[in-house]
């Protein structure tokens, strides 16, 4: 426990006597029953047993934020750092703001926002290693860094910006609501630091003295609807009818009047002219979900056609029981899935520790789809030892490995789904994700098996594989060009952060966008032709080689968009901190290398291997060591 000082304020004291049963999304406050076990048990703070001896401990606790009285000042932001030690790149509770009208009749809106341990915590049932816990003293949902291996799932997931990813340490780690100093009956430290009297705390719907509001809707804050969030304001002052964002995201909020709210509508700040943006597209800090989306749903796909194809008698398919050329298409979807899993794994923050991964598959898509496509990944090594022997016995047991994979492919491409249709991120959350990762692994594997094909066997030996091939790659490009089509209407009139994607869709990445759209459009038409007329001689080949290629792009070009367009439902930023146009013009002028910037580059090895060699020159042989095995642990 913590030691209350002397002279501590009376303002840093909780202060709820009487509460209310149930919160106004019909939950007990009361966290536990009589007789419940899990009532009185110590947290072990810093190893000690102790147990708090607050009357409300097991209730739900929340903050409270008078937006009326934010000033903006972030002495919130640093009693939180200085108290959790974060570096300058870390910062569970961050101030943004909105702002309306001109002058002099200028209004600037302060939305101070850590996280709201939520009655629906989206990062408890998101994390595959069950590094989050709700727990019932207070209600604070903790997260345990160590457990974390960085994957990040968690700060898609979260409206708030909560879960914070640290790309040099590899984890994430979160507002604790300082439970330490609640057992104390003290206030969280943010709360006990803010000037302005803005910011309180306590059992959540009880509303602090002179104040007279607790609402959940003011501009800039996403919809409760996604976790119930343990926070409530009062906000009195008229603002404007429409408030904008300071940062860079292409986001204002605009009063609906029937419903009473502020919705967020596009604000097209960067103009409408069209640009390509390549660099950033095809390099994101998310390239690696990009290769491995697009590898395992491609080699999901080939395999399938590989087994099922002669089973149910598809024209042509029967050829591909030839050993050399089964043999060669299963090495090569080996090879694929294989780069596709390395690149996955080594972009966690601890790749040493993927096997956590499979902790909550109680509940997170995220480990569902690590073990569906794991298990896909094992049925195809197995089967690929046994269909070496090529022999009824071994054969036996190449047929098990091999419906082992058939099975728990698709089960993992229908996790990889689901956990995309992620609500704080309206972009990703349409049906057009599905119809996309249906697409290519129709399209991409029937892909692989032509390209085999042709190299193993003479274009003559394949006039009936190749038609059959390219109608499953025009039913896959015709499946994903609907849901493209689709979305894009849906994206155009959205209420949400989704509008504000397609809008960056057709400006900042508008050469790219019809780019893909030209390719998905030329790949459909060779396939379709193809489907018909077969392919022969030197055109035939010239023809294979124009779809291959285009296909290849369409499919980079569409999965990097995909993912770099996604906007999500998060807390407008400050003009530096959380802004993603700051960080972008840091890391391009170098400022990101001064550490009081709060900007650290997401390549953090580099970072390590420049430490490496200035530890080579300064310091010790044993202290050169340690970095080495840092760096190799950290991978």
């Amino acid at each position: 426990m913590i030691k209350v000082r002397s002279d501590e304020p009376e303002y840093a004291y909780l202060w709820d006597k009487e509460t209310k049963e149930k919160n106004r999304y019909g939950q007990d406050i009361e966290l536990t029953k009589e007789g419940d076990e899990l009532c009185n048990k110590s947290l072990n703070i810093n190893g000690d047993t102790a147990i708090g001896d607050n009357p409300n401990r097991n209730k739900q606790h929340g903050f409270f934020l008078n937006a009326d009285n934010c000033i903006g000042c972030h002495a919130c932001e640093a009693a939180c750092s200085e108290k959790n030690d974060n570096p300058a790149h870390i910062a569970f509770r961050s101030v943004g703001f909105v702002e309306g009208g001109t002058y002099p009749d200028y209004q600037r809106l302060n939305i101070s926002m850590a996280c709201n341990h939520c009655d629906d915590p989206v990062c408890l049932k998101g994390c595959p290693t069950r590094a989050y816990t709700k727990f019932t003293e207070y209600g604070a949902v903790l997260q345990d860094p160590d457990i974390c291996f960085g994957c990040g799932y968690c700060t898609w997931v979260c409206p708030y910006n909560a879960p914070q990813l640290d790309p040099v340490k590899g984890e994430v780690s979160k507002c604790n609501m300082c439970v330490d100093r609640l057992e104390v009956g003290l206030k969280p430290a943010c709360v006990s630091a803010c000037l302005g009297n803005a910011l309180d705390f306590g059992v959540i719907e009880n509303i602090p003295k002179n104040r007279d509001q607790a609402i959940t809707d003011i501009p800039g804050f996403p919809s409760t609807d996604i976790t119930h969030p343990n926070i409530r304001f009062q906000q009195k002052k008229q603002n404007h009818r429409e408030m904008t964002r300071t940062d860079s995201m292409p986001l204002k909020y605009h009063k609906d009047d029937n419903a009473g709210k502020y919705k967020p509508v596009v604000d097209a700040k960067m103009g409408q002219e069209k640009y390509w943006n390549l660099r950033s597209l095809l390099t994101s800090h998310e390239s690696a979900h990009v290769m491995f989306t697009l590898f395992t749903q491609a080699t999901v796909g080939a395999f399938l056609m590989l087994i099922l194809g002669p089973v149910f008698g598809w024209a042509g398919f029967d050829l591909l029981q030839e050993y050399s050329l089964h043999m060669s298409l299963v090495t090569t979807i080996f090879v694929l899935s294989t780069i596709g899993l390395y690149k996955l794994n080594m972009h966690l923050g601890k790749p040493h520790r993927f096997y956590r991964g499979f902790n909550n598959l109680r509940l997170s898509p995220v480990s569902r789809e690590i073990a569906g496509v794991s298990m896909f990944y094992t049925g195809l090594l197995g089967y690929a030892f046994f269909a070496l022997f090529d022999n009824a016995f071994m054969g036996f047991f190449a047929d098990i490995f091999a419906y082992l994979a058939v099975v728990s492919g698709p089960i993992g491409l229908y996790f990889m789904y689901k956990l995309y249709r992620i609500p704080a991120r309206p972009f990703w959350d349409h049906l057009q994700t599905g119809t996309a990762f249906l697409g290519a692994t129709l399209s991409l594997g029937a892909l692989i098996i032509a390209a085999v094909s042709l190299t193993v066997l003479p274009l003559s030996a394949l006039t009936e594989l190749i038609p059959s091939l390219a109608m499953l790659m025009t039913l896959g490009l015709l499946i994903e060009a609907i849901g493209h089509i689709v979305h894009a209407r849906d994206m155009q009139v959205a209420e949400n952060e989704g509008a504000a994607s397609y809008y960056r869709q057709t400006t900042q990445y508008g050469k790219s966008y019809l780019l893909r759209n030209a390719l998905l459009a030329v790949s459909l038409g060779l396939a379709g032709l193809i489907s018909l007329t077969g392919l022969s001689g030197a055109t035939g080949l010239v023809t294979a080689g124009l779809l291959a290629t285009a296909l290849v792009i369409m499919a980079a070009f569409g999965r990097s968009l995909f993912f770099v367009l996604v906007i999500p439902t998060t807390m407008p930023g400050a003009f530096f901190w959380k802004n993603n146009g700051f960080v972008e013009h840091a890391r391009e002028t170098g400022l990101a290398e001064a550490q009081q910037v709060g900007v650290v580059y997401e390549r953090h090895h580099a970072f390590k291997l420049g430490e490496l060699m200035q530890t080579i020159k300064e310091n010790s042989l044993n202290d050169m060591l340690e970095h080495v095995k840092w760096i190799f642990g950290k991978k």
